[in-house]
């Protein structure tokens, strides 16, 4: 499994999957945008390369 967000455990196959669900598009893009808004980002935590 290829984690695409490693704040949140996305990953390459779940948003694959969401933009076939999903008519051509994936709300998980729009889901880590407002989270990490409203703080709950922790990447340089959680991110191999710290980003």
């Amino acid at each position: 499994m290829k984690l695409i967000c490693y704040c949140f455990a996305h990953s390459e196959d779940e948003i694959r999957r969401a933009v076939l669900e999903d008519s051509g598009r994936s709300r998980i893009m729009e889901q880590i945008l407002a989270a990490k808004k409203a703080g709950a980002c922790r990447c340089v935590e959680t991110h191999p390369q710290g980003r």
